[in-house]
């Protein structure tokens, strides 16, 4: 048993006057950042969340706004470039700037906004942590959608299953589907990603609100690194892993091996966020507990 992948058109519409297709790739970025703004400016519109005072006026987001997107594609495009095919863009460095034809690193997405972010609040003098923690909030949104378009896109697939629920991704090879002539089916990994990253992840972080996290600076953060890092740790278990780590004697395409061990690359870069992320929780609680 398995599913076909359905037939959606990537491009979600064609600008008629440019002939200009726009891809729901993009329009999931667009989508993101957004709602990631206006999330952030009705936070900054309620100080009573915030035990009395926000780090920064609503007027001044939109400020932030246009440094995150920056680092969100800058950092987002290079993350990819370093983390996962350095030596092709070594040789090829005309293509880095080639973001239309795919190819963004979440980790490097994320260092991207960490860096504006920093740098936006400390020209401002505005506190970084509070402001970090509404970032938190609004994250995964951006996931949600991102995920959802990669599964559009058909990209980033998971590894072969028998499972009832696999996909039939159109230009997935076949031939490491052992035992399998016809069409090999995949774990929907886009989906499980956009499940605990994006709707899981994001109620946990809600729920914390409601309950006076923004009152506590770093929580929120702490929580969604670690829940981050941790999700995307699990689904790595699933996903198909990139094809240039792929070798004869290292089939499972892992990043790092020792003994009968390995990593995938999305595992390597999540476990400092697992681990920095516990740092923070620890760290806001303790000070929770000596304001208290």
């Amino acid at each position: 048993m398995a599913i076909p992948f359905p037939e959606i058109d990537p491009n979600a519409l064609v600008i008629p006057v440019l002939d200009l297709p726009l891809r729901w790739y993009a329009l999931a970025y667009i989508a993101g950042l957004i709602l990631g703004w206006r999330i952030i400016v009705g936070l900054m519109k309620r100080p009573a969340l915030w035990g009395g005072q926000a780090p920064m006026a609503p007027a001044r987001v939109e400020d932030l706004l246009t440094a995150v997107i920056l680092g969100v594609v800058i950092g987002g495009r290079l993350g990819f470039v370093l983390f996962y095919q350095p030596g092709y863009y070594l040789a090829n460095p005309a293509e880095i700037v080639k973001v239309w034809q795919g190819g963004m690193s979440f980790h490097g997405g994320f260092l991207g906004v960490v860096v504006a972010a920093w740098w936006f609040c400390r020209r401002n003098a505005i506190a970084a942590l509070p402001v970090a923690d509404a970032f938190a909030l609004a994250a995964p949104v951006g996931l949600f959608f991102g995920r959802l378009a990669n599964f559009i896109n058909a990209e980033l697939w998971g590894r072969p299953t028998d499972a009832p629920w696999g996909v039939i991704f159109p230009g997935a090879a076949a031939q490491d589907c052992p035992g399998v002539t016809g069409p090999c089916a995949r774990h929907p990994s886009q989906l499980y990603e956009a499940g605990l990253e994006g709707l899981l992840l994001g109620a946990v972080l809600w729920l914390l609100l409601a309950r006076g996290g923004l009152r506590r600076p770093g929580l929120l953060l702490g929580v969604f690194l670690a829940g981050y890092g941790a999700a995307r740790f699990f689904v790595e278990l699933f996903r198909q892993a990139d094809a240039q780590f792929i070798t004869p004697d290292n089939p499972l395409g892992h990043a790092i091996q020792f003994g009968g061990f390995g990593l995938s690359m999305g595992q390597l870069l999540s476990l400092p966020m697992i681990v920095i992320g516990l740092a923070f929780v620890a760290r806001a609680l303790a000070r929770a507990r000596v304001a208290a």
